[in-house]
């Protein structure tokens, strides 16, 4: 068995963050969508030091809302708007990342049963290596959050935790890096 699938390094790494919007936002629980923007956001920390890129996405934003403020603050580009569950059906999304050319993907956002796991399956089938963190990513129910991180482990995507990926990043303590995202993970 590989283990190379389970290797992220920042030179090859991407951020995207799928459909972190207002209206679906609010159908979930709040102890859940907290923790899910938490961790999100020190994502976002983390790509400002190492110059990873972020990509995020807008599911039919005229229905469901822009993305939480407090992200968007946080994003220097303007969302990618989408009708397809998965991002891939975008073809604005397919091209950024072919352009980019990056091949470790950290994938958050919600619903993880629908735009996550189909957006998470597409990456699989053009062999990028997919990483899930497990409170990066929430659904409306516990059961379809299961089901959708189910199906991701089961299609070859490695699911982690938050915590685990900024430190396999960071790879060492003692640096400035390491002092600025301990304000972050607490």
């Amino acid at each position: 068995m590989s283990l190379e699938r389970f290797f992220i390094r920042s030179e090859n790494a991407l951020l995207i963050i799928t459909d972190m919007q207002e209206k679906l936002a609010k159908a979930m629980k709040e102890e859940v969508l907290a923790k899910t923007v938490k961790n999100i956001i020190t994502f976002i920390e983390l790509c400002k030091l190492y110059q990873i890129p972020v990509i995020f996405t807008e599911q039919y934003p005229k229905g469901l809302g822009k993305t939480l403020e407090e992200i968007r603050s946080l994003l220097y580009e303007e969302a990618i708007e989408k009708l397809d569950f998965s991002c891939f059906g975008e073809e604005k999304f397919a091209e950024k990342i072919k352009k980019l050319g990056r091949q470790e993907v950290i994938l958050t956002g919600m619903e993880t049963h629908v735009c996550v796991w189909q957006t998470a399956l597409d990456f699989l089938a053009r062999d990028y290596h997919v990483f899930v963190p497990y409170d990066a990513v929430c659904s409306r129910t516990k059961e379809n959050w299961k089901i959708g991180i189910k199906l991701m482990k089961d299609a070859g995507a490695v699911i982690t935790c938050t915590e685990t990926l900024i430190f396999q990043i960071l790879k060492k303590a003692g640096t400035a890096e390491f002092k600025k995202m301990l304000e972050f993970v607490k």
